[in-house]
């Protein structure tokens, strides 16, 4: 029996490099254009409580080395910033190691992205991390900033981006200023913004260990390019978001996955596997840097408890914004629930009778009695976070005093949609800032809003519950790759439901086995190398008489068959697939969705991390378009979750136990009226193994 545990998170200690008390910038300058010449000049006029040196040997005014710079200081300096060309960066950092600098940031490129000899150079670079200690942040990386503290980059235009408690995490300098420049914009403070390059050494992981117990911080914008360590990414944002939100931006829509070989390893392309997973540890997954704006203005200032499916009440003054809002909200998954009849009883008193009443409410154009509406609405019991949405109307409705001032925004979040130019809606921003009420300007966003904050309740009631993993009984002995009768034989054990069915080596076997089952039969050609037997024409369906059985058998023979599966075939239902794959980046991961041959074509697919908690592990297939096949639709067969479940659990478990085993996948896995049953199925090698074999035990 094995108990859900987290991998140790490392102290990183990061303070000389985020809050420096001095900085020497070497490859300073006062010539126009120079990298050295821009930063120098950002950190002199900069806010930053920071003693500042420049490092140049040859020219006037700047100390001559780092090794003077920290004799000026009077002790090691905190932070060297590295403005010179990549072939010097190596012993530069060296010889700020040797001085005791905490830390140091490399803005140059000419490393690992451009080719071998960038390549040696960063892995010079992180032999000296290994050997000194020194943290690096870069190379190539425009550096970070805590506006109105401590800043290093040589972006002018950051000292207009507003203070406040989100930290930017981001693969790129770049996108870290394009989004906290968003934020800013929208209202939304950032408290530190890091551009990560190169990542030759502090990476996201560094950075969210950091901000887990930084008080400063509400929640995290977490931009991501690609996945160096996947476990020890989920592990730090897990434990970040026990106690503040993340919300990720992962890039790579377009990405082709190389593990095509089977519909696993397609399917599960890395972007899609990186989103599922974040949004498993408990982040909210966004699809465009606005989504990130919306969610964030939510998240850095209010929270729900976890809860396994918050209701949100929507109030709105206006009837098509309020529509627009009941939409997003529902298309994302949000429950909108019905009020109870003492809510509408008291709602009908303040109302006029031709107003919606029940969930939206519309409240037609507010009146006095508006605050009173949104009270009696934040009372209903199933209602969890309250939206409201109006037009930034003044001498109409005071949205922001008609919260406050009945208290309500502490009694459950309330989030306000406030339309209208942004002079307008500018005054009652400022008023909902000082009672930390998120305000959003359209109804959209304050959908968007009001999604994110309920994705961020249900991730953590999930990841909370706590779960033991049953122990595994006896198995049979397989050979990898396994063809589909061992593959089979396996399911068997593990407690999935196969069709009867005999292995075959000549045609006489094949025809007693016509007569054994129970007809029609499917024949199929039994060979561990072929992954797609339908694309050789390696299977026939329908098989009643001896003359089909020879035409099907003479065919597998042309195709290179050297056994043959003769099976009963199932009773007609909806085709899924589930594979368990061992992820070279995260681990085991299960990928399942509409399956048969049409499972590539059509992509609709739900990707978790494994192990599962069974609750999550019966919700998997609600992230599928086709959800409605499964509930009986038209008279269809009606999936039973817990079989589902322990089908996931029980095929997870043994490729935990199993490290050759590099992936097992079931297509179809076919639900019928009398359950689900497995038609097909392939077990491959791994060439995967995990760094820490535990981990996949966990």
């Amino acid at each position: 029996m094995t108990t859900t545990t987290e991998p140790a998170i490392r102290t990183n200690g990061l303070d000389r490099l985020f809050r420096p008390d001095s900085i020497a910038v070497v490859g300073a300058s006062t010539t126009p254009g120079k990298l050295g010449t821009a930063m120098t000049a950002a950190l002199r006029r900069g806010a930053a409580p920071a003693a500042v040196f420049g490092v140049n040997p040859t020219a006037e005014g700047f100390v001559p080395n780092l090794e003077e710079a920290c004799r000026a200081h009077g002790r090691p300096v905190d932070l060297a910033v590295l403005c010179i060309p990549a072939a010097a960066t190596p012993a530069a950092v060296r010889a700020a190691a040797e001085c005791g600098v905490g830390a140091a940031l490399i803005c140059s490129g000419g490393f690992a992205e451009t080719g071998p000899d960038g390549a040696a150079r960063q892995q010079e670079l992180a032999a000296i991390v290994a050997e000194t200690g020194i943290r690096i942040l870069g190379p190539n990386t425009s550096g970070f900033f805590r506006p109105g503290a401590a800043t290093v980059s040589f972006v002018p235009a950051v000292e207009h981006i507003r203070p406040g408690r989100v930290a930017v995490v981001a693969a790129s300098g770049g996108m870290n200023h394009a989004l906290s420049f968003l934020l800013s914009e929208h209202s939304v403070g950032v408290g530190l913004g890091v551009g990560l390059g190169n990542r030759v050494d502090v990476t996201e992981v560094d950075v969210l260990q950091y901000l887990r117990d930084d008080p400063a911080i509400s929640a995290v914008a977490l931009h991501l390019e690609t996945v160096d360590d996947g476990p020890a990414l989920l592990a730090a944002v897990r434990l970040v978001t026990a106690g503040k939100p993340v919300v990720a931006l992962v890039v790579g829509r377009s990405d082709v996955s190389a593990f095509a070989g089977s519909h696993t390893g397609a399917l599960a392309t890395s972007w899609r596997t990186t989103r599922a997973l974040l949004a498993q540890a408990g982040a909210v997954v966004v699809d465009s840097e606005q989504q990130l704006v919306d969610a964030l203005a939510v998240l850095s200032r209010v929270r729900l408890p976890a809860h396994p499916d918050p209701g949100v009440g929507v109030v709105t003054a206006q009837a098509g914004p309020g529509l627009v809002v009941l939409d997003g909200l529902q298309a994302g998954g949000v429950r909108v629930p019905a009020l109870a009849d003492a809510t509408r009883a008291e709602l009908a008193g303040l109302l006029p009778p031709l107003t919606f009443q029940g969930n939206p409410v519309d409240t037609g154009r507010p009146g006095p009695g508006f605050g009173d509406v949104l009270a009696v609405t934040a009372r209903d019991p199933e209602v969890h976070a309250l939206a409201v949405y109006t037009l930034a109307e003044p001498d109409a409705v005071d949205p922001v005093g008609a919260v406050s001032d009945r208290g309500i925004h502490r009694e459950l979040p309330v989030v306000l949609g406030i339309g209208g130019p942004a002079v307008t809606r500018a005054d009652f921003a400022a008023a909902a800032d000082a009672h930390n009420i998120p305000v959003l300007p359209g109804p959209t966003a304050l959908a968007t809003g009001l999604g994110a904050l309920v994705t961020d309740a249900r991730a953590r009631y999930l990841r909370n519950r706590g779960y033991t993993r049953p122990g595994l009984g006896p198995t049979p002995e397989i050979a990898l790759p396994a063809d589909e009768a061992a593959a089979k034989d396996l399911l068997e054990a593990l407690g999935l439901r196969t069709p009867p069915r005999c292995v075959c080596h000549d045609h006489d076997a094949a025809h007693r086995a016509l007569r054994d089952l129970t007809p029609p039969v499917a024949v199929k050609l039994l060979d561990a190398g072929v992954l797609h037997k339908t694309d050789i024409g390696g299977v026939h369906l329908g098989i009643r008489t001896a003359a089909e059985l020879d035409t099907a058998l003479t065919a597998l023979d042309a195709v290179g068959a050297r056994a043959y599966l003769v099976e009963t075939m199932a009773e007609t239902g909806v085709d899924l697939f589930l594979g368990v794959r061992r992820d070279p980046v995260f681990g085991l991961v299960v990928v399942a969705g509409l399956g048969g041959t049409a499972a590539e074509a059509l992509g609709d697919i739900a990707v978790r991390g494994l192990p599962l908690h069974p609750t999550a592990a019966t919700a998997l297939l609600d992230d599928l378009r086709c959800a409605p096949l499964l509930n009986g639709r038209r008279g269809g067969p009606v999936l039973d979750r817990d079989e589902f479940a322990r089908a996931v659990i029980a095929v997870g478990d043994h490729l935990a136990a199993h490290p050759e085993i590099g992936e097992l996948e079931i297509n179809p896995l076919r639900l019928t009226p009398d359950g689900l049953i497995a038609l097909d199925a392939v077990i491959t090698g791994s060439d995967v193994r995990p760094a820490n074999p535990e981990d996949e035990q966990r």
